[in-house]
């Protein structure tokens, strides 16, 4: 589309003269997204195979153990110490592995100068919760941590999408470099919807299934839980969202 207006006649939406016009709100949500789309591999401009694109977004073999491996042996230490009498694990062990292992990953990534951000991240994680676990004394706590991130997470998808504000949309506008261009559209409104729908439905399950052991204090169950419906779920969804994308946009490129 041309610019209709006449040579030398101000764009509305420059703002006035020798000043640059402040980025909205979406802009910048969008940008955020889209390069944290891009850190993870996911790039609705690559080619590449759906395959290749989640086994990228988990960070591959490295990131799997990252991920998994703390949470893993702290379930596995503390059932392993569990005393019958009072019923309670080693907490302090259990919390001392898991961080243990946090921390040596992280540093093998530093030493080797490989890109240690999601390392970081997930060592201040790990810490964060195990530090209010053993606060409060509760190895239970140790996963309230994770239920807030999951509700905060929720939220935003389910308010975007509810808003017409997907943030599915945001960060493949930003990718594909048409801005907020895909409001316009019927049918990208309604795929990023649901995508964002979906997204918020798995932190909602997870709430749904991991609360309730947490009030009965099921420290193995919830645990084994959180592991089951952390990457088992991430990367299926993950494989959606990219089909679902690569499959709205091939028409507009053809």
């Amino acid at each position: 589309m041309t610019d209709e207006r006449p040579h030398g006649t101000p764009d509305p939406q420059a703002g006035p003269p020798g000043e640059e016009r402040d980025p909205r709100a979406s802009d910048v949500i969008g940008a955020a997204l889209g390069s944290a789309a891009l850190k993870a591999g996911l790039d609705p401009n690559a080619e590449a195979s759906t395959g290749h694109v989640v086994w990228r977004a988990m960070g591959g073999w490295r990131g799997i153990l990252e991920s998994v491996l703390p949470g893993l042996v702290f379930i596995v230490a503390y059932t392993v110490t569990i005393d019958r009498a009072t019923g309670d694990g080693d907490l302090w062990l259990s919390l001392g592995l898991s961080v243990g292992i946090a921390a040596v990953f992280t540093i093998a990534r530093l030493i080797a100068r490989q890109p240690a951000g999601a390392a970081i991240g997930g060592l201040v994680a790990v810490a964060a919760a195990a530090a209010f676990a053993a606060f409060t004394g509760e190895a239970g706590n140790n996963f309230i941590p994770g239920f807030v991130t999951n509700v905060v997470y929720g939220s935003a998808f389910l308010v975007s999408a509810l808003i017409g504000w997907s943030l599915i949309g945001l960060a493949v506008g930003f990718l594909k470099g048409e801005g907020t261009a895909w409001r316009k559209d019927r049918r990208k409104r309604r795929v990023f919807f649901w995508l964002a729908l979906a997204w918020a439905g798995l932190f909602a399950a997870r709430l749904i299934v991991q609360v309730p052991l947490y009030l009965a204090d099921d420290v193995a169950a919830l645990g084994t839980l959180k592991l089951v419906m952390g990457l088992p779920l991430f990367a299926p969804l993950v494989a959606v969202t990219w089909l679902a994308v690569r499959a709205l946009y091939a028409r507009d490129e053809a």
